[in-house]
C-alpha cells in the first residue's frame, strides 16, 4: 500500500528534522485517517489532541532510530520529489 504523498520521510536528514516538520506530518496523518481537513468545533479538541500525541510518539521514534547510512541531503530529496511530481502530472 503506497504512503500518502503528503507525508514525507523524516528520518536521517541533514540538517535533522524540526519539531514543526514532525507536527506537520502528524497533522497530515490525522487529516488522512479522520477524513477532516478542518474538524468541527465538536471534534476539534480530539483532533488536536491526536495531532499532539502522534507528534510526540513520532519525535520519540525518530530520536531512537539508528542507521549506518549517511544522512540524506534535504535539497536533493526535494529536487527528487519535485521531479517525480512533474513526471506524474505531465500532460
Amino acid at each position: 500500500m503506497p504512503m500518502c504523498r503528503n507525508i514525507k520521510t523524516l528520518f536521517n536528514f541533514d540538517p535533522p528534522v524540526t519539531d514543526q516538520e514532525i507536527r506537520d506530518a502528524s497533522l497530515q496523518f490525522v487529516r488522512k485517517i479522520s477524513g477532516f481537513t478542518k474538524p468541527s468545533k465538536t471534534n476539534e479538541a480530539a483532533f488536536l489532541a491526536a495531532v499532539d500525541e502522534i507528534a510526540a510518539v513520532s519525535a520519540r521514534l525518530l530520536a531512537s532510530l539508528e542507521t549506518s547510512a549517511s544522512p540524506k541531503d534535504r535539497d536533493e530529496e526535494a529536487a527528487r520529489r519535485k521531479a517525480r511530481s512533474a513526471e506524474r502530472f505531465a500532460s
